[in-house]
């Protein structure tokens, strides 16, 4: 049973000489919302649905006789966009920590709302239509027939209309922040990103969430239009990004080769191209060679007892072989930092897997006769590249806010440890100036 009723009277013209759209809103949520009996009904209408003779009834409710305790029911949004309206009953739904939804819909409008949904929601939602199928006094909602298809100019407009309301967004948490290295010389654009200053507004994910799945309640719009700041912000083309694609080894892609299914590290000399690494406790690692004019970026696991093992398997000494092999890096020229990860303070394994860190150093491991020590990955991962010849002053993994423990500190960054399987995701990035 649906949780969530979706009601769409969105392009629904009434007379509002003629009719009464109090009555009929009333009258269609109380047939709607005691036959469902969801948790919550929202009624969509076009904010400009009334307009007549230069008059605007905006949407709502009189909550005089008696629809006071009607409005405890349900809620009536009223925007001049179908991405602003879908995307106010989102954060509705979300606020209320919902997710089953029932749409009833008229059958001609099924298609566009299918696809609107598609872009603002994600897996984590579920969906079933319903026909709304009713005639009124005055203009009129009639039966019609479902359009099956959205053509390829339509999908676009519909990008179009989605994308410019996220723009018009304001930033949450406060302003967009970019930690940089004075390591890493102008000849690049790179930085590691915090928290603040995205549209994100899912607790957890609030605000500069940069990562999408279908497990989160994020939608890839939303996280495209945080990209889009962090772009015009850094000075990067939004359009030449390239991610990491997990996959928890040393698997290295060499811009320009075939991509991989699923890598930890990517190699580049390509001028103009931005490539990134995801953090959420696990270490989001940044490469620099100015005089071969080569950069990478890697992702040195954390998190738990699978994930870990990136970091051992040596995914950042990897990706440093990489641009020597590739591009003729020699290894006293490459710089690497080390973005904001997860100390050893709320990082932990149990005593079988931590013996591995123990055994690359002592130092890596605090409280090694407890049931779970504690893990330094960043300790590690700075012994495995001295070890593989980094020179140790090439190497950043302290100063200003790189070393902050990424779980004990809420207000700036990102955490799966604190937060759960529904945690936000911060970057770092790197690209060549064109």
């Amino acid at each position: 049973m649906a949780e969530v009723v979706l009601i769409d009277l969105f392009y629904l013209k009434l007379n509002s000489q003629k009719n009464c759209p109090q009555t009929l809103l009333k009258t269609y949520a109380v047939q709607y919302h005691h036959a469902a009996k969801a948790k919550f009904l929202c009624i969509m209408c076009c904010s400009n649905s009334y307009e007549r003779h230069g008059e605007q009834d905006n949407c709502e409710l009189d909550t005089s006789n008696g629809l006071s305790a009607l409005l405890e029911e349900f809620e009536i949004v009223s925007c001049p966009s179908m991405a602003a309206s879908l995307y106010t009953i989102k954060q509705k739904i979300d606020e209320r920590n919902l997710s089953s939804i029932k749409v009833i819909v008229p059958r001609h409008r099924k298609t566009l709302m299918k696809a609107f949904i598609d872009q603002l929601f994600t897996d984590v939602y579920s969906f079933e239509f319903e026909d709304l199928q009713v005639t009124f006094w005055g203009d009129s909602l009639k039966r019609s027939i479902e359009i099956n298809i959205i053509t390829v100019q339509e999908l676009r407009e519909i990008q179009n209309e989605i994308e410019t309301y996220l723009r018009s967004l304001p930033a949450l948490k406060g302003e967009l922040t970019i930690i940089t290295s004075p390591l890493i010389p102008d000849i690049f654009i790179h930085g590691f990103t915090t928290r603040t200053g995205g549209i994100s507004y899912i607790p957890t994910l609030s605000s500069f969430n940069l990562f999408s799945s279908s497990k989160r309640r994020d939608p890839k719009a939303v996280v495209q239009e945080n990209l889009r700041r962090l772009a015009n912000a850094a000075g990067f083309n939004v359009e030449k990004f390239y991610r990491i694609k997990t996959d928890h080894s040393n698997d290295i892609w060499i811009m320009g080769r075939k991509e991989p299914d699923s890598y930890d590290g990517i190699a580049t000399n390509q001028r103009g191209v931005t490539i990134a690494a995801l953090g959420a406790d696990c270490i989001p690692i940044v490469f620099a060679d100015p005089v071969k004019k080569a950069c990478g970026v890697a992702h040195a696991e954390s998190v738990n007892q699978v994930c870990w093992k990136g970091t051992l398997l040596g995914v950042a000494m990897a990706t440093v072989n990489a641009m020597i092999a590739e591009y003729g890096c020699s290894l006293e020229d490459i710089v690497v930092v080390l973005g904001p990860s997860v100390g050893p303070c709320c990082f932990t394994l149990p005593k079988e897997s931590a013996k591995a860190f123990h055994n690359l150093h002592p130092a890596c491991v605090q409280l090694f006769d407890s049931p779970n020590p504690y893990i330094d990955i960043r300790k590690a991962t700075r012994i495995l590249l001295e070890r593989g010849g980094v020179l140790p002053q090439n190497i950043q993994d302290k100063n200003q806010d790189l070393n902050l423990c990424t779980s004990c500190h809420p207000d700036k960054f990102f955490s799966h440890v604190r937060d759960g399987l529904n945690f936000g995701t911060q970057i770092g990035f790197i690209s060549i100036r064109e």
